[in-house]
C-alpha cells in the first residue's frame, strides 16, 4: 500500500523559515518522480514543485522560485521542501503527491503551514 506522510509544517512570522518532509513507503521510490502541492484556505490546489526519481531535475512554480527547495534522499525514501523567506500568502496545507504534475495522483494527508506576524 503506498503511503506518504508529510510533516515539519508549522506557525512561522514573515521572512521565516521551514523544512517539509514527506515519507514514502509501499512503492521503489527512486522510481518515480515526486512534487508538492498546496491548498490555500479556500482555494483549489495549486502546484509548488517536483523532482525527478533520480534527483537531478527540479521545477518550481514562479510563486516560489528562488525561495522554496525541492530535494530527495532515495536512501532514505524522503522527500523534502525547504521554505525560504515565507510570505502570508504561502500559508496553506501542503501535500507530497506521487507524480511530476497530477492533481488526481496519490497524496499524503498533508501539512499545515502558517505564516503570521
Amino acid at each position: 500500500e503506498v503511503q506518504l506522510v508529510e510533516s515539519g509544517g508549522g506557525l512561522v512570522q514573515p521572512g521565516g523559515s521551514l523544512r517539509l518532509s514527506c515519507a514514502a513507503s509501499g512503492f521503489i521510490f527512486s522510481y518515480y518522480d515526486m512534487s508538492w502541492v498546496r491548498q490555500a484556505p479556500g482555494k483549489g490546489l495549486e502546484w509548488v514543485s517536483a523532482i525527478n526519481g533520480g534527483g537531478s531535475g527540479t521545477a518550481y512554480a514562479d510563486s516560489v522560485k528562488g525561495r522554496f527547495t525541492i530535494s530527495r534522499d532515495n536512501a532514505k525514501n524522503t522527500l523534502y521542501l525547504q521554505l525560504n523567506s515565507l510570505k502570508t500568502v504561502d500559508t496553506a496545507m501542503y501535500y507530497c503527491a506521487k507524480a511530476w504534475y497530477d492533481f488526481t495522483a496519490t497524496r499524503g494527508r498533508g501539512t499545515q503551514v502558517t505564516v503570521s506576524s
